[in-house]
């Protein structure tokens, strides 16, 4: 290996080994504790020190998971607070299905509501039966503050990115609004909306309307420099919630505000550049389809037209066959746009994938890869981000969307590799079915809306994939080591995280 190489993989290996260190230093001063609440996977936060008593329930919001959670579980623990988070019905590791999806709202606001009910029963036993506060997200704001409306039990509501629809002058009490800087002007303005109900004339932000000791207070805040999961991170959204906390809870308590968002971002790319060296002990599998590639004028119309026809004929078409919510829609697009690119590949002459080659030899360096993506890359994110490991249901849904996956991520790979392709070819695609996601959400806004939160997900992953599956056919000179390993990788995604329905 050149020294290059060397020196890539030991600088990778000290940013991974850094940010780990501070990652996990943090935990320190903390007892956590991982416990069962009937069914629900839950996950205490105490100060070692004892803390003030007070307890605070946090609940992430839609496709999420308690992991999500944790910066706030840790900067409210640090604080002398008790936070305990917990993974909704289908969401993370939880075993329950979330009744109802997104056709039946009705149903599946009862199954997480009953869910909250439940934590929040538990919750209340860690604080002597005392009054207690509920912080959620996006989607479990809205929950939560329902939820909040005319009970004793709850002291104070923190809301990040919440409609906040039904709220009143007084319902919830002690309501602090939390919303990204970067978000949508509908969010944005609903916040100072809620807050606007405590005066007679507009809210200012980061100004307290009402009164704690009758639960009336009210406040908003917009995040800097956050947009609708960053505002989970920023300092922002932190600080504020905990100052909220000891205003409501009559504390003055103080601790280290969760700052990973840096580390984490040292952390992942030190795995992106230690793949790089990785990518070189692969064994050369050139074969002869890929001598020449296509140039722009053959590419264009082949990465072009799957974008606009996908949607168009999966617009009225049913979707549901599989219990994973938005994973069947996502599985049949990848299909459909596989199809079609396959489709126009046939048309220019173009050698389809497999017509040459043994489709042996690029299994192993393949596995290889998705190992890399499912461990290398999942682990830490289970870890410090999002539940990235399956369980239950879960395990079955990885095979059907490996084989959805995989068509598309083959006729991609062999549409922008070889001798003499479009420069820039591979974004271009990855821009095209981007597009085409938010073309099918603008036709079925009710069925798919949910979506618009996961593209910038799936942008990511592109981005990611496009890095490591370009040096292995740097390497490999095979366009299939990437595309298994990218359809194992994604479809392992998709399975693991998205909302498990019933």
């Amino acid at each position: 290996m050149k020294k290059s190489y060397i020196f890539i993989a030991l600088t990778a290996c000290l940013a991974i080994g850094s940010s780990l260190w501070v990652l996990l230093d943090a935990r320190k001063g903390l007892l956590i504790e991982d416990r069962r609440v009937g069914e629900t996977p839950a996950r205490i936060f105490r100060p070692s020190s004892g803390g003030n008593g007070q307890v605070a329930l946090i609940a992430h919001g839609f496709a999420g998971s308690q992991q999500l959670m944790q910066p706030m579980a840790m900067t409210l623990a640090h604080s002398g607070y008790t936070a305990v988070t917990f993974d909704f019905a289908g969401h993370g590791r939880n075993p329950r299905l979330m009744r109802g999806g997104v056709k039946d709202m009705g149903e599946s606001t009862r199954t997480l509501t009953a869910e909250i009910d439940q934590m929040t029963a538990f919750a209340r036993t860690l604080a002597a039966d005392k009054p207690i506060a509920l912080v959620g997200h996006s989607m479990a704001a809205d929950l939560i503050v329902q939820y909040a409306m005319d009970r004793t039990d709850i002291r104070a509501v923190a809301a990040l990115s919440v409609f906040g629809a039904g709220v009143t002058r007084t319902q919830p009490p002690n309501l602090i609004v939390i919303t990204g800087a970067w978000e949508p002007a509908m969010l944005t303005q609903a916040a100072a909306r809620i807050a606007g109900l405590a005066t007679d004339g507009p809210a200012r932000e980061r100004v307290t309307y009402g009164d704690f000791a009758p639960g009336t207070a009210r406040r908003f805040v917009l995040a800097e420099g956050a947009e609708h999961i960053g505002v989970i991170y920023s300092k922002d959204g932190l600080t504020e919630t905990r100052d909220w906390l000891n205003s409501a809870f009559g504390q003055r308590m103080t601790g280290a505000i969760d700052n990973r968002g840096k580390w984490l971002a040292l952390l992942f790319a030190g795995l992106l550049a230690l793949a790089w060296p990785l990518s070189k002990t692969l064994p050369v599998l050139s074969i002869k389809p890929l001598d020449a590639g296509l140039g722009w004028r053959r590419f264009a119309p082949i990465a072009i037209a799957p974008a606009i026809l996908t949607p168009l004929i999966l617009w009225k078409a049913p979707t549901d066959f599989l219990p994973i919510l938005l994973g069947d829609y996502l599985a049949v697009h990848f299909v459909v746009y596989g199809l079609l690119t396959a489709g126009g590949l046939w048309l220019t002459r173009y050698d389809a994938p497999g017509t040459s080659g043994d489709w042996r030899k690029p299994l192993a360096p393949a596995l290889g890869l998705a190992i890399y993506y499912i461990l290398g890359l999942g682990a830490p994110l289970d870890a410090f981000i999002t539940s990235f490991m399956p369980s239950g249901l879960r395990w079955l849904l990885i095979a059907p969307m490996f084989v959805a996956t995989l068509l598309y991520f083959l006729c991609d790979e062999w549409l922008t590799r070889g001798q003499g392709a479009a420069r820039g070819g591979y974004a271009f695609s990855k821009v095209c079915f981007i597009t085409s996601l938010l073309g099918a959400v603008a036709l079925s806004p009710e069925r798919l809306f949910f979506l618009i939160i996961i593209v910038p997900v799936i942008l990511i992953f592109f981005v990611v994939y496009g890095l490591i599956s370009g040096w292995t056919y740097e390497r490999s000179g095979d366009p299939r080591v990437a595309a298994l390993g990218n359809a194992a990788g994604l479809a392992w995604a998709i399975a693991v995280t998205f909302p498990i329905v019933g």
